[in-house]
């Protein structure tokens, strides 16, 4: 999905609908799913191979890449008109809802299919909860939401969705921004997936050479209409800055790898500053929904400490004390707003005062509906949403930065709400 992207995040990483269920490593591998590739008119398609030219020469001549194979990789490349109507903003009638999109994402389907991918990788769930301090219920709601754990990874071939949003993006306002992020991703998904044709290996190990078949493979892999790739939804610098080999086969495979896909989703929330044993958000109190709505700016910063937020009664004294769930009160935190209509269609607000990890979440996708989605769906799956510290005392100094949480090892077996 992330500010997985190298400057800013994108809020368009779900998934594009496909079919095809998630197998683990020890079973089938999922069955191929169909690539969506349309042409545009003959003067875009001349514009479109004019500038793919332009940046292949580029990206041959600064990575010292052969042109001769980015030109076969690319040969057959497409602009995709349909993806410029998906990446449109909405509009200008458009009211987002909290409760809409909730019900979506937090719903028996991909509840049941989380329960199912958490007894089927226990045991490496377990273990990398061990080693990054991010919680199982946390990946687990993540891959959930992203992508049904596998069944929804998209239809399009990711070069032709970087190379349509890099050289044709619709005219909005930020368009040249836009294009130029999807440039870098372009350049960053060529240099992915050259290294794992073995062209960037040391020349010494590297006798076979690049290979091309692997090269063209990579580049035409499934993606969203943004360009995320696998079960987690990486954009290519988030694969090459974040993900990680977690079955230890010697490759990252996010496509069909849950382990990797595990992993990486892990050393991403860990390097994106998760704090290990916190909770990820407070509810308010009903009284202070005035107080939280004139601060609410929907800026994704932390703007105030959880004690100025106790003193203008929005949290309870209790979400202050660290040894009863809550934080320590001088934690930073902002209030976070969730809009929807009522049955009336009158506008309403549930808000909620988001913590550091809230926004560690919102890097992985730029939205506050996204944020709160996987917070709610790790609670459904268990997680208690609190402090998880031991009892202070004076022989037993506590380091809240790498505190671990308790173990869940059978947390896989109790039913969700």
């Amino acid at each position: 999905m992330n500010y997985r992207v190298s400057h800013l995040l994108i809020s368009l990483l779900l998934g594009a609908c496909s079919s095809a269920p998630i197998q683990t490593n020890n079973q089938a591998t999922p069955a191929p799913q169909p690539i969506v590739n349309q042409v545009d008119d003959a003067a875009s398609e001349a514009r479109f191979s004019q500038n793919l030219n332009e940046l292949m020469s580029q990206v041959s001549q600064t990575q010292q890449i052969p042109l001769a194979s980015l030109e076969s990789g690319f040969l057959d490349a497409k602009t995709i008109p349909s993806i410029r109507k998906l990446v449109l903003p909405p509009s200008a009638t458009f009211k987002k809802n909290w409760v809409v999109y909730r019900q979506r994402f937090i719903e028996p389907v991909r509840l049941k299919a989380g329960k199912a991918f958490w007894n089927q990788n226990q045991a490496f769930l377990s273990q990398t909860e061990q080693a990054s301090g991010v919680p199982a219920e946390l990946i687990v709601a993540i891959i959930g939401i992203e992508t049904i754990y596998g069944r929804q990874t998209g239809t399009f071939r990711v070069k032709d969705v970087l190379s349509t949003l890099a050289f044709s993006y619709p005219d909005t306002p930020n368009k040249p921004a836009r294009e130029q992020l999807f440039k870098d991703q372009l350049k960053e998904l060529i240099l992915l997936c050259w290294s794992e044709a073995g062209g960037m290996l040391p020349a010494k190990n590297n006798t076979q050479g690049v290979n091309q078949v692997r090269f063209n493979a990579c580049l035409n892999q499934n993606s969203s209409y943004a360009g995320a790739i696998g079960l987690p939804q990486f954009m290519p610098s988030s694969i090459r800055s974040f993900a990680v080999d977690g079955d230890g086969d010697g490759r990252i495979d996010l496509r069909l790898s849950a382990k990797d896909a595990i992993a990486s989703v892990a050393n991403f929330m860990k390097m994106h500053g998760w704090q290990t044993g916190m909770p990820i958000y407070f509810p308010i109190q009903e009284k202070a929904i005035l107080a939280a709505r004139a601060l609410a700016d929907g800026e994704p910063q932390l703007k105030y400490t959880v004690q100025e937020l106790i003193e203008k009664e929005i949290l309870t004294a209790q979400q202050g004390d660290l040894q009863n769930g809550g934080v320590e009160p001088q934690s930073r935190a902002m209030i976070v707003d969730l809009p929807y209509p009522d049955k009336d269609g009158n506008d309403q607000v549930h808000y909620v005062v988001g913590l550091n990890n809230f926004l560690s979440i919102v890097q992985y996708n730029r939205s506050y509906f996204y944020a709160q989605s996987v917070a709610e769906f790790a609670q459904e799956l268990g997680y208690k949403n609190q402090s998880v510290v031991p009892i202070l005392s004076s022989a037993n100094p506590v380091d809240h930065g790498s505190v671990k949480p308790k173990s869940k090892k059978t947390k896989a077996k109790k039913k969700t709400k």
